[in-house]
């Protein structure tokens, strides 16, 4: 059985008999993992191992674990700062900074393939201009070259680790206040000052050889009245012609507020498809996954298939214990870690 297009969450620690029925289904190829589904290193591995025991090819696992406020799993884990740190560091010492996001890609992916996660949602490459809260700190900075650079020093400690880097939220979700999670935002702005600023951190993480993009639940009404996630301009045109990108497109969660304008669930993942997106998401709403699978009529194609396997992670990644006697790595571990406090006396002296 081939992966199928669909990536769906779990309810809790372990698979029970509904979670069981849903991954078997032949339209799901992937689980998002949340803090629900955490609660120590031993158990995380057990579930990932589980989870890849239902079928073969074995499911992609994915987290959203990008630091600061959005970090799944913490006991056990290196704490990851807020992104927004790198870029302070950035202020008065891109070199340093380069090196310290490269680390932090290196540390978070080595650790979650250690438990059998094969990606994270990661980075956030939208421009923090100070509008959005559900963006804030998760953003490098307002600078796109300093995004740019740290994303991609981000992204190569990601690959060290055996992970791929997953880019969002395409064209950029950081100029809005509204919260597409509980709002439908709306970014008046033209394309031209779009593509100037937000879309150049994309551009240049897809020259770099970035693996995947999340589109943002963002109405953009001066290019197209559908949010991005739905938008063939956006996928097709902007993202997959003019900037040559031939990766996976994974839909935002379906869930969302933001993508309640395409109708009901299955209208959703129809419309996310048609636009471009290889795999859609739903979270959080067993009710509306078992209706989607129910209700959708989709085969996915020979290229998504191959754009998703791709997104496995490295095969036989080190423990946590062999990582822990390499002392590069416990090197990384104590910059990364320590790299809020540091700031913070920087700024004081």
């Amino acid at each position: 059985m081939s992966l199928g297009p669909v990536m769906l969450d779990i309810e809790g620690t372990e698979l029970n008999a509904d979670d069981i029925r849903r991954l078997q289904h032949p339209l799901v190829g992937g689980v998002i993992l949340f803090s629900r589904n955490y609660t120590s290193p031993e158990q995380l591995k057990a579930l990932t191992a589980s989870i890849h025991a239902v079928r073969q090819p074995p499911l992609l696992i994915a987290v959203d674990h990008e630091g600061g406020r959005v970090q799944r799993f913490r006991e056990g884990f290196t704490r990851i700062p807020p992104m927004r740190e790198l870029g302070k560091v950035w202020d008065h010492s891109p070199k340093r900074a380069r090196q310290l996001a490269e680390e932090a890609g290196w540390v978070l992916a080595s650790e979650l393939r250690a438990h059998g996660v094969d990606f994270s949602f990661t980075p956030v490459l939208d421009i923090d201009f100070g509008n959005s809260g559900v963006i804030g700190d998760r953003a490098f900075h307002r600078n796109t070259q300093a995004i740019s650079e740290l994303a991609q020093a981000l992204m190569v400690g990601l690959k060290r680790g055996g992970m791929a880097a997953v880019g969002k939220h395409f064209p950029g979700h950081g100029f809005v206040a509204a919260d597409s999670h509980v709002d439908i935002p709306v970014d008046e702005r033209g394309f031209s000052e779009i593509e100037h600023l937000d879309v150049e951190p994309f551009r240049r993480m897809v020259e770099a050889g970035m693996q995947a993009v999340m589109p943002a639940h963002v109405i953009y009404p001066k290019v197209d009245e559908r949010p991005a996630g739905f938008s063939r301009i956006w996928l097709q045109q902007v993202l997959r012609k003019h900037l040559g990108f031939n990766g996976v497109i994974f839909s935002d969660d379906l869930a969302m507020e933001g993508a309640a304008v395409a109708g009901d669930v299955t209208q959703r993942a129809v419309a996310a498809f048609n636009a471009g997106c290889d795999m859609v998401l739903l979270c959080n709403r067993p009710d509306l996954a078992d209706a989607l699978l129910a209700n959708l009529e989709c085969k996915i194609s020979a290229v998504s298939m191959a754009r998703l396997a791709r997104m496995h992670g490295h095969r036989n990644p080190p423990s946590m214990p062999e990582l822990h006697e390499d002392a590069e790595f416990v090197r990384a571990v104590h910059d990364i870690a320590n790299l809020g406090v540091v700031e913070g006396e920087l700024k004081l002296a």
